[in-house]
C-alpha cells in the first residue's frame, strides 16, 4: 500500500470520527436543554393570526372606562363561577403563593376580564381547581368584577409543559385562559399544565 492510499484512509477515518463527535454533541445538547424545545415545539402551534394584538390605545381607553381604579397586587377583583361544577371562586390580583392560597390568581401581566386580549387566571389543582379536569369544550366560565359580568365559552383544552409560555401570548379578541397544574393526581411538583381557552360570549 503506497503512502497516498495510507493518507486517504487516515483522512476518511478522521472525517468519520469528526461526524460521530458532532452527532454526539448535538444529542447531548438536546438532552440537557429539553425544556426550551418542549415548550415551543411539543404543543399545538400558535398561528400568526392568534397573536396579533388589538389597538393598544383603544384597549387602554376601554380599561380606564370600565376599570377606573387599577387593582393592586393582593386585591380581590372578582368571582369566577363555573356552572358545570357549581363553583364560585374568589379572584385575586396576582399569582404569587399569597394570592393562590386564598383563591384564583389573575396574572398581572394580562388584561382584566372583559377586555380584548388575553386575561389569564391560575389556581392550584389541589384546592380551587381540584375538579377543573371535568370542564371542557363548550362549557361556560363566568367572571364577575366591578366592570360587570362576563361569560366565556371554552373553545380549546390544551395540556402543555410547565415552562410553556404560549399560555400568556396576546389574543386578537377577548379571551379567558384558565390554567392549573397537571396531572391532577400527580404527587409532587406536576410537570404539565391543564389549560382552558375560552372566548367572550357577546351579549345578544
Amino acid at each position: 500500500m503506497n503512502k497516498v492510499k495510507q493518507r486517504r484512509i487516515k483522512s476518511l477515518i478522521l472525517l468519520s470520527l469528526s461526524i460521530v463527535c458532532i452527532g454526539f454533541g448535538i444529542a447531548l445538547f438536546f438532552q440537557h436543554f429539553p425544556p426550551f424545545f418542549r415548550g415551543y415545539t411539543a404543543v399545538s402551534p400558535i398561528t400568526e393570526k392568534e397573536v396579533v394584538e388589538e389597538d393598544p390605545v383603544e384597549n387602554e381607553t376601554k380599561a380606564e372606562v370600565i376599570y377606573p381604579n387599577k387593582p393592586n397586587i393582593g386585591d380581590e377583583i372578582g368571582v369566577l363561577t363555573i356552572p358545570k361544577l357549581n363553583a364560585e371562586l374568589p379572584i385575586f390580583y396576582g399569582t404569587s403563593e399569597d394570592e393562590l392560597e386564598k383563591g384564583v390568581g389573575h396574572y398581572a401581566g394580562s388584561v382584566l376580564p372583559g377586555l380584548k386580549d388575553n386575561s389569564v387566571l391560575s389556581g392550584h389543582r389541589d384546592t380551587v381547581f381540584r375538579r377543573l379536569g371535568e370542564v371542557g369544550v363548550d362549557d361556560l366560565l363566568v367572571v364577575t368584577t366591578e366592570a360587570g359580568e362576563f361569560t366565556y365559552k371554552v373553545r380549546k383544552v390544551r395540556i402543555v409543559d410547565e415552562d410553556d409560555r404560549t399560555v400568556i401570548v396576546p389574543r386578537p379578541k377577548a379571551t379567558l385562559t384558565v390554567t392549573t397544574c397537571y396531572p391532577f393526581d400527580f404527587i409532587g411538583s406536576a410537570p404539565e399544565r391543564y389549560v382552558l381557552i375560552a372566548d367572550l360570549v357577546e351579549p345578544e
